[in-house]
C-alpha cells in the first residue's frame, strides 16, 4: 500500500515540477530536507551555482523522487516547502489548487510584472522589501537574501530579487503588492500596474483593484506571448490603455509632420539626373526590369500596395524584384498625379554603394533620381536636401533613424515618415529588439496606433509609407518548438507591419551546393598547447581562480571577460591583470588549434612587447610603476619564451584543421577549370593568418590561388579594422578575378554581392541557422561545394546538426503561417503588435528615468582603471558640442604621459590620432 502511494507521490512531484521550477528556491528548501545526504545537498548547490536555480530544482527533484524513499518522505517534502516559505508550491503538491480563474488571473498578474520589469526594478527596494515582509509576502529568509543582492549588486539588482520572489506567493500576492506600493510611495508604480492615472479611473476613484480587477484579465501581454482575453480584440485594448491618452507620451511624436508628401519633391514632372558626376558615371542605362514567374508572383501583393516580407534564397534575385516595386510604386504615384519618395534601408555600407550602382541606378536613372547616402559618405550632413531632392535614397538605417531622431525633438533639419511613401529594408529579420531597423519601425507602429485613436475621433491622420521588407532567412530565434518558432517569426512580421510572408520553392532555378563536413583528429601530442595551459594554471593559482571551462574555448573567453570586468569594479589589480593576459593566451590557445603555432606565439610575443614597452618611458624623470603581479606576469612568458619558440618551429606538431584546409583548398583549384571561393572563419586575426599562410605557402600559388582577406569595419584593439574603402577594392579585385580566394569573416556572408563561387569553407565557425543559410548562398555557381571543416574545441559539428534542424523548422513554420487564416494572421500581428509599443513605452520611461541627472557631478568620482588612481570628479567634465565629454583642468595634464599609438600608425587615415594619454603611475 505504501509502496503504491509513493508511486503516486512520485508522478505527482514530477507532474508538477515546471511549476516547482517556478516556484521554489533550491537553498532555502534545502535547510528543510533531512532525508537528502549531504554530498547530494552539496552537489544540487553546485549546480545552483554553475547552471542557476531551474536547472538546480530538477537535480533536487530527481533526488526527492529517488528510490528507496525513507518513511514519510514525501510528508517530509511538503513540510520542507512550507517551513521555508514556499505555500504556494506545498499546496500543489497537496492538490490544495485554487478556482482555475484565480489561476488564470494569478499567472496573468505574473506575466504583467514581467512585462513591467524594466520600470519596477527603479523602486525603493529597502522600502518595499520591509513591507513585503510585514505582509506576507516574503520570509525573513527572502529579505536578507535580497538585503544581501542590493548591498552588493545596487538597487535595482535587489529590485529584481524582490520581484522574483513575490510572484512566487500564493493568490492575492498581487493586490497586497499593490498595497505595499502605495504604502512606500511609489504611486507611479501603481498607476503603471493598475492601468489608472493620476486624475483617477474610469470610476473617478484610486480605491485598490481586487484580483478579479487586476489589469491582467482585461489582456496583458508577455515577453513570452499574448495572454488572450475571452472577449476582448487589439483595438479594443487601445481604447483603455494610456496610448490614447492625449497627454501621453507618443501623442505629439509627429507633431508638425506635414501631411502632404509633395512638399518634399520639387516637381511631379520627370526627374532628370541632377548633374551629380558619380549619378552619370556608373555605366550604361539598362532597359525596364524584367522578372521571372516566381518573382513577380512573390511582388504581387506589394504591387497592390500591401506591406509584406519577401523570403527567397541568396542569389534569387530579391533586389532586382524591390527595384522592380520601386519602379511601379513611383509609377503609380506619379500617374495619380502624388508625389513617390522610397528610401532603401541597408545595414552595411559596403550594401549602400552595391544596390545603388548595380540595381537602382542602372534600371530607375531615365526617368527618377536616385541617390546614396552612408556614414562614409559626406551627403550625410545634408540627408534632409538629399531626401527632398531625389525620389530613390539608398541608405543606412542608423541615418534614417537620426533624422527621425531630429523631428522628433523638434529640429527643422529632421524627417518624418510621413514624407516617406515606401520604405524597402534589406536583410530585414534584423527588425528585432535593440536593432536599429526596429526602432524605425516602432515608430511606425506608434503611428499607426495613434491614427486608430484619430480616425476614431474623426480627425485626419498622418499618412504611413508602404512597408517591403527583403530576407533569405527569417530564422527561429531562440525556439527549439515549432510554436516559439511560428512566434518568433511572427514577432517579426508584426514589427515590419507585414500582411503576409511570400516566398516560393525555385525547383530547378536554384541549385544546392554539395555539402561536406570535414571531422578532425585530435594532437597526439600538442607540447606548444601544454606550455601555453601550464601558464594559464600558474596565473590560475597567482590569481586564486578556478575556471570552470575548458582552456581554449569560447566559454573560457567569456568566463575570463566577467572575472576581467569584475575585478576593475571591485578595484582588484590582481585579478584584473591577470585576466587580461589569461585572455590573451586563450586567444593564443585558439590561434594554435585554428592556423599555426607560430601565428599563436607571434600574437603573445607581440602582445608582451607592447605590454612591457607600456611600462617604459622615455622620460628619465618619470617612473612607471610595475607591480608585483605585472612582474610576475612579465617574467612567466620570458620564462617559457624560449620553449615556446622552439615548439613552433616543429611542424609536426601543427593541428589537423590546417591539413584539412590544405586538402580542401588545393582539390578545389586543381578539380576545376575556373575556381573562386571564400573560406569563413571566426575572428579578424585568424583571417589575417589564413591570408598569410596560404600567401607563403608555394603549393598554393602553383596552382593559382590568389588570395586576400576581409574583415569588419568596427574598431578593435586586437587587430585593425578595414574601411569601407578597403573593403570595397578587395571585393573589386575579386570580381575581376585578380583575387580568387577570400579569406572572410562574418562581413562577407550577409548582403554582399561577391559574384558567383564554386566552393564555400566554413573554417572552425558556424552560427545560427540565418547565417548558414547566408553562407550557403555565396556558392552560386553550378556544381558548388559547401565545407565545415571542425576546429578544436569549436563544436561546428554539433552546431551545422543543430542549425539543419533549426533550419527545417523556420521552412515548415514559415508554411504554417502562410496557411493560416487571415483574421487569425491579422489577430496575432495585433496583439504582438500591441504588446511591442508597451513595452516600448516601459523602455522609454525607464530610459527617461535614467536620464534625470540627480546626482551630485562632485560625488561622481574617475578612477584609473589599472592602479585605481583618483584622476577627477564629475564636476570636472565639460560637455563640447552636447556630444564630447572632456576634462580640461590642468590638474588632469599634469595625471597623464602621451604615447604613440603604434597600432594605428600604419594605417595613414587622415582622421585618426596618432597618439593616447597614459597614467604616469601604472602606464595603461
Amino acid at each position: 500500500m505504501a509502496s503504491g502511494k509513493d508511486e503516486i507521490n512520485e508522478r505527482l512531484i514530477d507532474y508538477f515540477r515546471p511549476r516547482l521550477r517556478a516556484l521554489i528556491e533550491v537553498q532555502q528548501v534545502l535547510d528543510h530536507l533531512y532525508f537528502i545526504a549531504d554530498d547530494q545537498k552539496q552537489r544540487i548547490r553546485q549546480k545552483e551555482t554553475s547552471d542557476g536555480n531551474p536547472a538546480a530544482v530538477d537535480l533536487l527533484i530527481d533526488s526527492v523522487i529517488k528510490k528507496p524513499h525513507d518513511p514519510g518522505w514525501f510528508t517530509a517534502f511538503v513540510d520542507a516547502l512550507e517551513h521555508s516559505g514556499f505555500k504556494y508550491a506545498a499546496d500543489y503538491m497537496q492538490i490544495n489548487l485554487s478556482d482555475p480563474k484565480v489561476e488564470e488571473e494569478n499567472d496573468n498578474s505574473v506575466k504583467l510584472i514581467q512585462l513591467l520589469y524594466p520600470t519596477l526594478v527603479d523602486m525603493k527596494t529597502e522600502d518595499v522589501c520591509l513591507h513585503c515582509v510585514s505582509h506576507g509576502l516574503i520570509t525573513e529568509d527572502d529579505a536578507d537574501v535580497i538585503t544581501a543582492v542590493t548591498t552588493t549588486g545596487g538597487r535595482r539588482s535587489g529590485a529584481r530579487e524582490l520581484l522574483r520572489r513575490i510572484v512566487r506567493g500564493q493568490p492575492g500576492w498581487f493586490s497586497k503588492f499593490l498595497d505595499v506600493l502605495r504604502e512606500t510611495d511609489h504611486e507611479a508604480l501603481y498607476q503603471e500596474l493598475t492601468g489608472s492615472s493620476s486624475d483617477g479611473d474610469e470610476q473617478g476613484s484610486h480605491d485598490k483593484p481586487s484580483v478579479k480587477d487586476e489589469p491582467a484579465k482585461i489582456g496583458t501581454t508577455t515577453k513570452e506571448g499574448p495572454v488572450e482575453t475571452e472577449s476582448c480584440e487589439i483595438h479594443q485594448l487601445e481604447e483603455k490603455n494610456t496610448i490614447e491618452d492625449p497627454q501621453n507620451e507618443y501623442a505629439d511624436l509627429y507633431k508638425g509632420a506635414s501631411t502632404n508628401s509633395h512638399e518634399l519633391s520639387d516637381s511631379l514632372q520627370p526627374s532628370q539626373p541632377d548633374g551629380n558626376p558619380s549619378a552619370a558615371d556608373n555605366g550604361p542605362e539598362k532597359d525596364n526590369v524584367v522578372l521571372r514567374d516566381y518573382q513577380m508572383e512573390v511582388a504581387k501583393p506589394a504591387l497592390e500596395g500591401k506591406n509584406i516580407i519577401i523570403c527567397l534564397p541568396t542569389g534569387s534575385g530579391k533586389t532586382r524584384v524591390a527595384v522592380y516595386i520601386t519602379q511601379k510604386h513611383l509609377d503609380g504615384r506619379r500617374a495619380a498625379r502624388q508625389s513617390g519618395k522610397v528610401v532603401v534601408l541597408v545595414n552595411k555600407i559596403p550594401l549602400v554603394e552595391q544596390h545603388y550602382s548595380s540595381e537602382f541606378l542602372p534600371f530607375l536613372r531615365p526617368t527618377y533620381k536616385v541617390e546614396r547616402v552612408s556614414g562614409d559618405s559626406q551627403l550625410k550632413i545634408s540627408f534632409t536636401e538629399i531626401v527632398k531632392k531625389n525620389d530613390v535614397i539608398i541608405c543606412t538605417a542608423q541615418i534614417l533613424q537620426n533624422f527621425l531622431e531630429r523631428s522628433n525633438e523638434g529640429e527643422d533639419e529632421g524627417i518624418n515618415l510621413s514624407d516617406l511613401t515606401l520604405i524597402i529594408i534589406d536583410e530585414c529579420h534584423h527588425t528585432q529588439k535593440g536593432e536599429v531597423y526596429n526602432h524605425i519601425m516602432m515608430r511606425y507602429l506608434k503611428q499607426k496606433h495613434r491614427d486608430i485613436k484619430l480616425k476614431k475621433e474623426q480627425k485626419p491622420t498622418l499618412p504611413l509609407p508602404q512597408i517591403l521588407g527583403l530576407t533569405a532567412s527569417l530564422g527561429v530565434g531562440s525556439a527549439t518548438k515549432m510554436e516559439k518558432a511560428e512566434e518568433h517569426i511572427l514577432r517579426i512580421c508584426a514589427n515590419l507591419d507585414a500582411s503576409k510572408i511570400m516566398t516560393t520553392s525555385l525547383g530547378g532555378l536554384k541549385k544546392e551546393p554539395r555539402k561536406m563536413v570535414e571531422t578532425i583528429e585530435d594532437r597526439e601530442e600538442d607540447p606548444f598547447g601544454d606550455v601555453i595551459m601550464k601558464i594559464m594554471n600558474c596565473i590560475h593559482v597567482h590569481a586564486g581562480l578556478s575556471p570552470t571551462c575548458d582552456l581554449g574555448s569560447q566559454n573560457y573567453e567569456q568566463w575570463v571577460v566577467h572575472k576581467e570586468c569584475k575585478a576593475a569594479v571591485d578595484e582588484d589589480q590582481t585579478v584584473r591583470v591577470c585576466a587580461e593576459h589569461l585572455r590573451r593566451y586563450n586567444e593564443g590557445l585558439i590561434l594554435s588549434n585554428t592556423i599555426r603555432m607560430q601565428d599563436s606565439f607571434n600574437f603573445l610575443n607581440k602582445y608582451h612587447e607592447e605590454e612591457i614597452k607600456r611600462k617604459t618611458t622615455p622620460d628619465e624623470e618619470q617612473i612607471i610603476k610595475i607591480t608585483d603581479t605585472e612582474r610576475f606576469l612579465f617574467n612567466l612568458f620570458k620564462d617559457n619564451k624560449e620553449e615556446l619558440k622552439t615548439l613552433a618551429e616543429q611542424p609536426k606538431y601543427e593541428n589537423d584543421s590546417l591539413s584539412k584546409l590544405r586538402t580542401a583548398i588545393l582539390h578545389e583549384f586543381s578539380t576545376r577549370e575556373t575556381a573562386r571561393g571564400i573560406v569563413f572563419t571566426k575572428t579578424r586575426l585568424s583571417a589575417i593568418a589564413l591570408s598569410q599562410w596560404i600567401q607563403e605557402n608555394s603549393k598554393f600559388s602553383d596552382i593559382g590561388v590568389k588570395p586576400s582577406y576581409i574583415t569588419g569595419g568596427g574598431d578593435q584593439s586586437v587587430v585593425k579594422p578595414m574601411t569601407a574603402a578597403e573593403q570595397k577594392d578587395v571585393l573589386n579585385k575579386f570580381s575581376k578575378g585578380e583575387v580568387n580566394l577570400l579569406v572572410a569573416t562574418s562581413v562577407a556572408e550577409e548582403g554582399l554581392d561577391i559574384p558567383a563561387c564554386n566552393f564555400v569553407i566554413q573554417y572552425g565557425r558556424v552560427t545560427n541557422e540565418i547565417s548558414m543559410i547566408q553562407a550557403e548562398g555565396r556558392g552560386r555557381a553550378e556544381d558548388s561545394s559547401y565545407t565545415i571543416i571542425e576546429i578544436k574545441n569549436s563544436g561546428v559539428t554539433e552546431k551545422n546538426c543543430v542549425n539543419e534542424y533549426r533550419k527545417n523548422m523556420m521552412y515548415k513554420a514559415i508554411d504554417k503561417i502562410r496557411v493560416l487564416n487571415q483574421d487569425i494572421y491579422d489577430k496575432r500581428i495585433r496583439e504582438f503588435q500591441f504588446q511591442a509599443v508597451m513595452e516600448e513605452k516601459v523602455r522609454n520611461k525607464k530610459k527617461k528615468h535614467k536620464d534625470m541627472k540627480t546626482q551630485n557631478p562632485a560625488e561622481v568620482k574617475f578612477r584609473c582603471r589599472d592602479c585605481s588612481k583618483e584622476v577627477c570628479s564629475g564636476e570636472d567634465i565639460e560637455i563640447i558640442a552636447n556630444m564630447h565629454r572632456v576634462n580640461l583642468t590642468p590638474q588632469f595634464s599634469e595625471l597623464f604621459i602621451r604615447r604613440e599609438n603604434t597600432t594605428l600608425l600604419e594605417r595613414f587615415l587622415d582622421y585618426e590620432i596618432n597618439g593616447y594619454i597614459a597614467c604616469k603611475d601604472c602606464g595603461l
